[in-house]
This record gives structure tokens, sequence and C-alpha cells, in this order.
């Protein structure tokens, strides 16, 4: 099995390598760390390395990489011997563990899965444990892995239906892969049957929870200063502001119709548009602009920019990083992915936050978690763009019903704390580096 699929991957590879460069190409600041990818690391970071117990965390992309910034600080202090590095595919996922992690953690690329580039990463790195983030499974690094009896645990595991019937498919590629896994943290119940079907061991595989209820929060450090901003572009400071966070194609064209007959009715009302993908700020401008919608661009505010009131009514921000302190100062949310296009993105931050949120019908990648937010009254979920308008229109005229929103998705997110430290409990009892520290102390 491990031949045939060596043999196909290098030409799956090939054949999909014009979307691959041209999707980081967008991105941008795709140059840094190339060498990365493939492997290859300077050697300063060997050396960094040598003669170290290395934890290795992986964490897809920017979501991702949030979680594993706090996971990080829980581990840390628990276990100050162990050298941590941690990986991330996309630029954005790089760019946040810089702004957010400090020098002494190293953080590099995640290699491609090739078998040989995976030796050599491996190699280099040498690590006590691999800790990934969710669910990203790459053939070649679990095999390795376990050729070199490397523990490997998998955290916040989720798994949709769909992929859960992709993984079942191929069973007999990933089953005595996912055997091999020494724990396993599900975010429910249900995660953990599909799991456990799947082939990892029902005594390694614990439900502790969702890690995202406890990594949602703001540091102690404001990086950005939010109402400061809003002055800058003649916002009244107690303007109603609705935020779109983590939008999807056609869903800022219809928030931006939303938001034009909104004004109608509530002249200050201010839009924050946070498009999913920093790269689509353009094809986003345009369709605001046939509209008539004044904006400006997140990227182009300077210290010396200043605005009249209402020359500019809405915010496109076009940078990554920052929609957790743009939630902070909304007054109604809309969780974006859930309109126009399937998954939904993660309602945690903004409830965490105390603030009201809504979303569409399609929030499958946290389903558990939207339900558990709207059977307490914690979140409206609409069904299509006619009751998300007619929801807008409720919330913005009744400060109190807001605020009892935000008051109930606060309390949900209350009872779900908890699971950083089952995680990290999980990890850490099976790591024997770690336990022989604590007894030579």
């Amino acid at each position: 099995m491990r031949l045939l699929y060596n043999i196909l991957f290098p030409i799956c590879f090939a054949l999909s390598t014009p979307f691959y460069f041209l999707k980081m190409w967008r991105r941008g600041n795709w140059r840094a760390g190339f060498g990365q990818r493939f492997g290859r690391y300077d050697g300063k970071l060997k050396q960094r390395l040598t003669n170290r117990d290395v934890l290795w965390l992986h964490a897809v992309s920017v979501g991702e990489v949030n979680i594993c910034t706090q996971l990080i600080r829980a581990i840390e202090p628990r276990a100050p011997n162990l050298k941590i590095v941690v990986s991330t595919t996309t630029s954005t996922g790089m760019g946040e563990l810089r702004r957010t992690l400090p020098q002494h953690i190293d953080k590099i690329y995640y290699p491609v899965d090739g078998r040989k580039i995976i030796r050599r990463a491996v190699n280099t790195i040498h690590p006590i444990a691999i800790v990934l983030v969710e669910a990203e499974i790459w053939p070649n690094l679990l095999w390795v892995a376990n050729d070199r009896n490397i523990p490997l645990f998998l955290v916040n595991a989720r798994l949709s239906q769909r992929s859960f019937r992709g993984y079942k498919g191929f069973g007999f590629l990933f089953r005595p892969i996912f055997k091999s896994f020494e724990g396993v943290g599900c975010q429910d119940a249900n995660d953990a049957g599909r799991l456990r079907e799947l082939g990892f061991r029902p005594e390694k595989t614990h439900v502790v929870g969702n890690l995202k209820f406890d990594a949602a929060k703001l540091g102690d450090r404001r990086l950005l200063d939010v109402p400061a901003l809003l002055a800058q572009l003649g916002v009244d400071k107690g303007a109603r502001i609705l935020v779109a966070g983590s939008t999807h194609a056609g869903e800022e064209i219809i928030l931006a119709e939303i938001f034009l007959r909104l004004r109608e009715k509530f002249p200050d009302l201010f839009l924050v548009l946070v498009p999913r993908h920093f790269e689509r700020g353009k094809e986003v401008a345009r369709e605001l602009e046939k509209r008539g919608i004044k904006f400006v661009y997140r990227s182009t505010i300077t210290p010396q920019t200043r605005q009249q009131p209402n020359e500019v009514n809405c915010l496109l921000v076009n940078t990554t990083g920052e929609l957790r302190f743009f939630y902070e100062h909304a007054s109604v949310i809309f969780v974006g992915k859930s309109l126009t296009a399937e998954g939904g993105q993660n309602p945690i931050e903004p409830g965490a936050l105390g603030k009201a949120m809504v979303f569409g019908p399609n929030m499958q990648n946290f389903a558990s978690i939207a339900d558990a937010f709207v059977k307490k009254d914690g979140a409206v979920q609409v069904r299509d763009a006619a009751e998300l308008e007619q929801t807008f229109v409720c919330l913005l005229a009744d400060e109190s019903r807001r605020n009892a929103l935000g008051e109930n998705a606060l309390e949900v997110v209350r009872e779900n704390l908890g699971a950083m430290e089952r995680t990290v409990e999980m990890i850490l009892r099976d790591l024997p580096e770690v336990n022989s520290a604590k007894k030579r102390a």
C-alpha cells in the first residue's frame, strides 16, 4: 500500500502544482521559508534542536494556529524541558505564529508529504512526539513516525460526515495508520464514535471537548485599537457596527445589498466586511463599487488617515489576524461561510466576547457548537438572506435583545471550558521523557 501511495502521490502533486503555486502566490510572501516545504532547514535550526527533546505540533492555518498557540502556552509550564517546534501550511498561518508566539518557539512550514521529504524533515526535527491539531492526515508522516516509534496525537479532532465517508472508503489505507495513534482528543461523542469506527483504538480515543472554547479569548495585548481606527473613518462613537466575519464568495454581495437597505432604517450603521481569504479583497471591492458602497481598504489606513462623517460607510478588511478585534466592538456579528457556502466558520470567538451573532443554515463543520448556541438562545440561525435581513433589523433596533444574546452565548462558552487541560494531560502522561523528568525532580 505504501508503494502504491508513493507512486501516485508524486504524479498527483505534479498535476496539482500549478494550482498549489498559484494559491501561494495569491496569498503572498511565498518565497520565505520555501525550502522548508521540501524538508530543507538551515543549520541554525538544526543546531537549536540538537540533543533536545522536541515536541512537534502542526497547525494547518490560522484557525488551528490559534488553538496551537494556547496549547503551547499550557504545555510549556508543565514540561519546561521540552523544545517545541510548530509547523503550519499557509503563509497566513505563519504570520499568526510569528505574531503570537515568542522567539524561542521555532516556527516552520509543514513539508510536502513525499517520502524522501518527510524523512528529511523528521531527521532534522527528530521529535519525541508529534501532535496534529484537528484532522490533517498525511500518510508518509504517519508511516515514518510509526517506523521510528514516535508517538502520534490528534487533538481537537472533528470529522464531518463527508470526511468520514471519504476515510471509510479508503479504509484499507487509513485503518492501519489510525491504529497507531497514542492519543486522540475528540470534540464530542459523535466525532469519537466516527473515529473509532475508522480504526482509532477505543482506549486511546477520548472525548475532551472543543479546544476552541478555551482558545477563544483575546490576549492581554491589544494589537489594534478599533475605536480609534473607526474614529479616523468618521464613525461616531455610538454608531451601530455590523461585522461580517470570514465571508465567502456570494455572501458579500448579499450583505452589501442588505446593508444598503438597513442604512435607510439605521443611518449610523457602519459595515466591517472581513473576507475569509484576504486575497479576495479586490474581487469583493468590485462588488461594493457596483452597489455604490463607499468603502476603504484596511491596508490603506495610516495614522494620518482622516475621513469626514459619512464619507465612508464600510471598511473592507484585506489583512489577516485582526477579525477578533473587530468582533470585540461589533453591535451584531454575521458568521460567514454559512449562507452561500457549506461548512460555516467558528462561532465560538464572538460567543466568548458576549456578542449577538447570526449565522446561516450551513454550519456543518461546527454543527454541535452551533446547536448549543441556538438552543441556549446565544445565537440566531437563519434559513436564507430574507430572514437574515429581518433578523438584522430586529437586533439593530433592540439593544436589550442584543445584550441577552451575548450573555447567553457567553454562558455557553463558560459551560464548555476545560478541554485544554484535559488535552495537555492526555499528551504529557504518555511521554516517557516528561514522566522521567518528573521522577528526577
